[in-house]
């Protein structure tokens, strides 16, 4: 989580402010060096002098485009669970087949998480660091992300296109499939991200027992 690589995402990465303000750019880069820094050292051994630092700004100018390290943690993790909420709804809009969008679904689940590792790397290993009410907040994203995986589910038995045992736990299987990917996936491997994502979204399909 911590290649140049890795490094290279999170500055593509993007930024928001806690209110939903669209940032400027100062506040995006330090967002990104923040996304960096706790991927690579951990939230708590992480301090707003080093975020500073790796931007080349001090106190007093730092704290002009943000107010903690906390509210940077918030929108990091937030902003994620947003975007994945969001690549779901377009995934699977327009698309009547509940198999199909089962495929969709999946494949932009694990689509996302091939591109945006130090989010799910940070977003996993740090809710624990996410004071209230903000971890409650990403937790209700998290459990509203897996319920539109579970309907999808869900309408597929009741359709006879799926045979499952528990719906809960083929949902859990499918949103570990994507979380696994940013371990060991890298843009210059042997498979490309479009190989993944097609064979991830197999499997997405077989663990639905698809018809």
């Amino acid at each position: 989580m911590t290649t140049q690589r890795g490094n290279q995402s999170a500055v593509a990465a993007r930024g928001r402010t806690a209110v939903g303000r669209a940032p400027g750019p100062r506040a995006v880069e330090i967002r990104n060096a923040a996304l960096v820094l706790f991927a690579e050292r951990g939230y708590a051994a992480t301090t707003m002098a080093d975020i500073g630092e790796a931007v080349g700004m001090r106190g007093p100018s730092l704290y002009k485009h943000v107010g903690s390290k906390q509210e940077l943690l918030t929108q990091i993790m937030t902003g994620t669970m947003d975007d994945l909420l969001r690549n779901h709804r377009a995934a699977v809009t327009g698309c009547e087949d509940v198999v199909e969008r089962l495929r969709r679904a999946a494949e932009a689940h694990v689509r996302y998480h091939a591109r945006h590792r130090l989010e799910a790397f940070v977003g996993t290993r740090e809710i624990r660091s996410l004071e209230e009410p903000h971890r409650t907040e990403v937790l209700q994203r998290r459990a509203a992300y897996e319920q539109a995986f579970r309907t999808l589910l869900s309408e597929g038995v009741q359709a006879g296109r799926f045979s499952v045992t528990t719906v809960k736990l083929t949902s859990y299987a499918i949103l570990d499939l994507g979380m696994g990917v940013p371990v060991w996936y890298h843009e210059d491997g042997d498979l490309t991200e479009d190989q993944v994502v097609y064979q991830y979204g197999d499997f997405a399909l077989r663990l639905a027992g698809a018809r």
